[in-house]
């Protein structure tokens, strides 16, 4: 038995959650185990009628859980980032979930931009730290008027650092802080090089070291020292801007690949283009000692809330990602087996070129599994 947390959340969320569940009981039915799902009425409706967004009691039940399957976030009635911060962000960081697990993976039957390109040339893993870097949400904007002192003092700072005179006429000056801990670094790249260990011993790091050298020296040399504790996994730097150009040009180099927590959220989308679009993109946010969720990346597309019309499949991949994560392998690739099949046979959404509804995909992919 698995007890499994299910927040719907927002738009299209509790439609493609209720695809994945279809399909990860079928599963369960195949393989031998049953879920035990427990719903979260968590979300803009909530919060607009009641205030609040992510409460002590939330924590406190989700903490019992040892997986939340998590379907989008996001409300046009709501101003962008109070629910993406106060419920998604707040659960990621309440939960320690350090590692951000995005798969990139093409699938067969998927086009991808990238010509000539074909399922065995575009599959890799991106380990993306998740609690840190410039996403603390240390910050800050100062205008005039009683703000004038702080105003000075940071015209003073950039003065005596950098030689640079901020013009006296500003008005306005914001500043954003990042912050990298050789404790965080160092359990999200152990975590990359046991998972490339298990793979093809292949690990990538990226940074952007030669311009923000303190933070990510301290990341290159958190890297070198765990790298010697793993003289079987090969291994490489990458800057950022590099990494976007060999993810296109070259994706069959790539293995894993670590990276701080901004730059892991800008490559994990290009990944997603390559790999066939955001429908087809699941991720993990895993603590592998605590609660872990699973989600898909895409957002909550509000003007289809309710229409069955959305694309369940980066969903009911996240639930395989959940199952492998809660020691379900053979379910797991069942369910990705299952996806394939659907892709071949046509049953698929719109944005796909299909006609079949969001359900009738978890039906199908539902009825391949019990019939493996």
């Amino acid at each position: 038995m698995h007890r499994i947390a299910a927040i719907g959340g927002d738009g299209i969320g509790p439609e493609i959650i209720a695809a994945g569940r279809t399909v990860l009981d079928a599963a369960g039915e195949a393989f031998g185990f049953d879920i035990d799902w427990t719903d979260f009425d968590i979300g803009a409706e909530r919060y607009l009628a009641t205030g609040e967004l992510l409460t002590e009691e939330d924590l406190a039940e989700l903490s019992k859980f040892r997986a939340i399957y998590f379907g989008a976030i996001g409300d046009d009635r709501v101003r962008p980032g109070i629910l993406e911060k106060g419920i998604l962000l707040a659960i990621r960081f309440h939960f320690d979930q350090f590692v951000n697990l995005r798969p990139v993976k093409l699938l067969e039957g998927v086009w991808t931009p990238l010509a000539d390109k074909k399922p065995q040339d575009i599959d890799f893993v991106v380990v993306r730290e998740n609690t840190e870097d410039f996403y603390v949400g240390i910050g800050s904007r100062f205008a005039g008027g009683r703000e004038q002192a702080t105003l000075d003092v940071v015209r003073d700072l950039y003065r005596v650092k950098f030689g640079l005179d901020v013009e006296t006429d500003a008005d306005e000056i914001a500043y954003q802080i990042g912050v990298v801990t050789r404790e965080g670094s160092e359990r999200v790249i152990r975590y990359a090089f046991d998972l490339a260990r298990r793979r093809r011993g292949r690990l990538t790091s990226v940074d952007k070291a030669n311009v923000l050298s303190d933070v990510y020296g301290l990341w290159r040399d958190v890297f070198s020292h765990v790298a010697a504790d793993y003289p079987d996994v090969a291994t490489e730097f990458n800057f950022v801007d590099a990494v976007t150009m060999w993810f296109v040009k070259n994706p069959e180099w790539y293995d894993v690949v670590v990276t701080p927590n901004m730059f892991g959220d800008i490559i994990t989308d290009l990944g997603a283009m390559i790999q066939g679009g955001l429908g087809l993109a699941p991720g993990g946010n895993i603590n592998p000692e605590g609660t872990s969720m699973f989600e898909p990346i895409h957002g909550s597309a509000p003007k289809y809330r309710g229409q069955n019309v959305a694309n369940p499949l980066a969903t009911i991949w996240a639930g395989s990602m959940m199952l492998d994560h809660l020691g379900e392998h053979e379910a797991a690739a069942a369910v990705l087996a299952g996806i394939e099949q659907s892709i071949a046979a046509g049953v698929v959404t719109r944005d796909m070129g299909g006609t079949a509804t969001t359900s009738e995909v978890g039906e199908y992919i539902a009825s391949r599994i019990r019939a493996m």
